[in-house]
């Protein structure tokens, strides 16, 4: 089971990219339009992340590209 470095987008097209602590990240994630957005280990992941995936996406492309969904609280 890996442990990955999440990065969020910062426009509004809820995307994210996993990657994998041992791994590199990839160059277009150091853009001005992405930051850092957590890690996800053990059974913590954020809503649209599929580990299934994520080892795919990994084995092919050496990351995880996904949407990414948030809980949002309703304040009464």
């Amino acid at each position: 089971m890996h442990s990955y470095n999440v990065f969020r987008s910062t426009l509004p097209d809820g995307l994210c990219c996993a990657v994998p602590e041992e791994r590199s990240v990839p160059a277009f994630v150091t853009g001005p339009h992405w930051c850092f957005d957590g890690r996800v280990e053990g059974s913590d992941v954020p809503l649209g992340f599929d580990r299934d995936a994520a080892a795919t996406g990994v084995r092919f492309n050496g990351f995880y590209l996904f949407a990414s969904f948030r809980r949002e609280t309703v304040e009464h």
